[in-house]
């Protein structure tokens, strides 16, 4: 399975998916296919592997 990708020089291409979060991780991505569409960087949601983010709220979860 590749994935189309728009570079930020305005290069397109046809990654893999390991292809393609080395280039997000490089910041080279402008934009990329989903399924539902063009997702561009900076602007839609898009998961990052490598960043450990966590939450900082409250737990709202209840114990069982």
């Amino acid at each position: 399975m590749t994935i189309q990708v728009e570079l930020i020089d305005g290069t397109c291409c046809r990654v893999v998916p390991k292809g393609l979060k080395l280039l997000l991780n490089r910041e080279l991505v402008k934009r990329f296919r989903r399924s539902s569409g063009w997702a561009t960087v900076g602007k839609d949601p898009i998961r990052y592997p490598d960043q450990k983010v966590g939450y900082y709220g409250p737990e709202r979860r209840v114990a069982a």
